[in-house]
Formats: C-alpha cells, structure tokens, sequence
C-alpha cells in the first residue's frame, strides 16, 4: 500500500512538496450522478424547472468549482488549469449522469479538481430541482481515470464508455 504523503512522520497534516517534481502534462475524468423521481428528469429534459436551465448552470458551477479546489480542499494545491469540461446527460428514467474532465501542465494532479466539478454540479441540479425533489441522492462519485506524473495512468475497471 502506498504511504499517506499529507501525513509528515509525527502523523500530522501537511500540504506535500510538490516543487522538485517535474512539469508533465496531467489529466483527470471524474463521474458521478443525480438519481431522482422519472418525473423530476421529465420536467428536467422539458425545460420547466422554476429556477432555470439546469444543466447549463450546473455546468457552470461545476467549472467554476474545479477552478476553486485549491481553496476548498485544505491540502489540495491551487493550479493552473488548462481545461475543464464538464459534460452531462439526462438518462431516463431516473438520472442525469454527470463527467468532468480537467487538465494542466503542472507538479502535481488533477484529480481531486474532476471530483469537486462533479460533486459541484451534481450540488446545483440538486439545489435546482429540490422543490420538486427532496429525496434526490447523489450517487457514484469517482475517479474513472488520470494521466501523467510519477504514479503514471489509471482507469478504473468497469466503467462504460460515456453516452455523451
């Protein structure tokens, strides 16, 4: 098993130094999704949710949190992004799947900025939709894949190609 790098040897937090590790392109595919009522994605694909367009500001969201996570994870480091997708589908007859994609050339990953675009935008279809929905859940974030650095690619086993 791999050692815990934010831990220093007293078993104490710390932010890793990432400063003598070398600048690699790094990329990370997160997925997640919304389950709810078949009615609630019904008045979802139809556009009639009282606040507005749900997927398009739940896009948003989700890029904006990717861009923040430096600031919203405490050991996480800010990065430069280079890009940031965040794609989702409506999936009858209960769901809207959600993927984040986000890359940068950098010393460290992109992982934990594709999870807190996904969580995020799964956040705002939730906060969009709870008038009509409470019993929403948010289901299934992970990690799908990531490339560059040291610990080199990973995909996860089982996971389907994307119906975007």
């Amino acid at each position: 098993m791999a050692e815990l790098t934010h831990l220093d040897n007293r078993g104490r937090a710390r932010m890793v130094d990432v400063g003598n590790k070398p600048v690699t392109r790094r990329e990370a595919v997160a997925r997640g999704e919304v389950v709810m009522a078949a009615a609630t994605l019904d008045l979802l694909v139809a556009g009639g949710a009282a606040k507005g367009d749900v997927l398009a500001a739940a896009r948003v969201a989700g890029i904006m949190a990717a861009k923040e996570t430096g600031r919203l994870i405490p050991l996480a480091h800010p990065l430069p992004l280079t890009g940031i997708r965040v794609d989702m589908v409506p999936m009858a007859p209960d769901r809207v799947l959600i993927e984040a994609g986000v890359s940068t050339e950098g010393r460290t990953g992109v992982e934990m900025e594709a999870l807190t675009a996904v969580s995020v935008a799964a956040l705002t279809v939730y906060d969009m939709l709870k008038a009509v929905d409470r019993s929403m859940s948010i289901e299934r974030v992970r990690l799908v894949e990531k490339t560059g650095g040291r610990s080199g690619a990973y995909r996860r086993g089982g996971e389907g190609p994307w119906p975007g």
